[in-house]
């Protein structure tokens, strides 16, 4: 009984947006150890990818504390190499993960994460208005985290908490090293 005194309390105080954003590797990163916090606290917790195979390792552990985990998608490929077809059937699968989200939302979860969001938002996947509409009417009590590249002005003035990843060096850059299971994914 304690827990759910301590968890309704915590609920009590949340409701805020934040953003990771930058050029720099470890925005999904964050995501994650915020969720895995949360989830710790007592919260319940829905992480959505955008743009994303859903091999990532870290989704695993995720699942195994217990956090809901939802990604993939259509194709393997990324978007500026679909012909026409396959980016109408990639933004309509996306359209609807994040109306999902939305509505899984009103099920009770407190931290919603929605990672590479802003990438999906660049690449015409989603639009930027379904997402400010949801974020300017969202439940009190969610707490949401935005990740990716490159955000609006609007995307920006809604945040709450605006956390910026700045690369200053990089493997790839120096020496070409691909991306490493584990550590980049």
């Amino acid at each position: 009984m304690a827990d759910d005194a301590n968890s309704n309390l915590i609920r009590k105080n949340l409701g805020l947006i934040h953003l990771y954003t930058g050029d720099g590797k470890g925005k999904t990163t964050a995501a994650v150890g915020l969720s895995v916090r949360a989830k710790a606290a007592g919260l319940r917790v829905l992480f959505v990818q955008f743009l994303k195979s859903g091999n990532s390792a870290e989704l695993k552990a995720l699942e195994t504390q217990g956090v809901e985990v939802i990604s993939g998608q259509p194709s393997s490929k990324f978007v500026f190499q679909m012909d026409p077809d396959e980016k109408e059937i990639t933004r309509v699968f996306h359209e609807k993960r994040l109306i999902d989200a939305f509505k899984a939302t009103e099920a009770g979860v407190d931290l919603l994460v929605l990672d590479e969001i802003l990438g999906a938002i660049a690449t015409g996947m989603v639009t930027e208005v379904m997402l400010l509409d949801f974020l300017n009417n969202k439940p009190k009590h969610l707490e949401v985290v935005l990740t990716g590249r490159d955000p609006s002005e609007n995307i920006l003035e809604v945040s709450d908490y605006v956390s910026e990843v700045v690369m200053r060096k990089h493997p790839f850059e120096s020496s070409g090293l691909s991306a490493r299971k584990g550590i980049e994914f």
